[in-house]
């Protein structure tokens, strides 16, 4: 397992982004296989009316066969939409069968924008989210852009907030020992692997605690 706090943020990144981008087309094959079975008969995802998907990107673990099941049990999906304008903001849009797409900035493929199947993400029920890389204490460390962080923010400042749950997808090379959490990182319920699921447990240090106590900078 990778120690977290012998590397720069940026360093981990570069480093977990290289590890599931290493993985052969077969490997991702058997990996979302395997994350389906984890998750399809549990009682969170079996419960949840209004689920949030992602679309994989950079070696990312894929969660498009539970998108699939989701559908054929008649729940509404969704995938997150950037806007371009404000740059920051990011939307959850329900997908139809019939659904137009485009790429965005940073050459994702997403839903052509419309507001009107747009959701709030507390009407939610669960947002399978995608990482760089986790710990087994809710912490996740995304691609740097904190659009999650963001459009989730008010689960922080809200603590009688319940929707909805958060769950982090991830292949199991992107373990590591324990992350050091920015003040603005939203902890999620759990993380689900391709092996196995990790709960929240204690919660993970923000950087700022880190930092007063004489910590190195990550």
């Amino acid at each position: 397992m990778i120690n977290a706090s012998d590397h720069s943020r940026p360093a981990l990144r570069r480093l977990l982004r290289q590890k599931r981008r290493a993985l052969s087309k077969s490997q991702q094959r058997q990996a979302a296989h395997h994350l389906h079975r984890q998750l399809s008969h549990h009682p969170l995802y079996r419960r949840a009316r209004h689920i949030a998907f992602y679309l994989p990107n950079d070696g990312e673990i894929d969660p498009r066969p539970l998108l699939r099941t989701a559908q054929r049990r008649g729940k509404a999906t969704y995938l997150p939409v950037l806007s371009e304008w404000p740059s920051t903001h990011m939307s959850f849009q329900r997908i139809k069968p019939d659904e137009r797409w485009t790429r965005n900035r940073f050459k994702i493929v997403e839903p052509r924008p419309n507001r009107c199947r747009q959701r709030k993400p507390w009407t939610l029920d669960l947002i399978l989210m995608p990482l760089v890389g986790f710990d087994a204490y809710g912490g996740r460390l995304g691609m740097g852009g904190g659009f999650y962080d963001r459009s989730l923010a008010y689960l922080k400042r809200r603590t009688t907030w319940r929707s909805p749950k958060l769950l982090g997808l991830a292949h199991e090379c992107q373990k590591v020992d324990r992350l050091t959490l920015a003040h603005w990182d939203v902890p999620m319920a759990a993380t689900v692997t391709d092996k196995g699921w990790y709960g929240q447990g204690r919660t993970a240090p923000t950087l700022r605690e880190e930092r007063s106590a004489g910590s190195p900078k990550q």
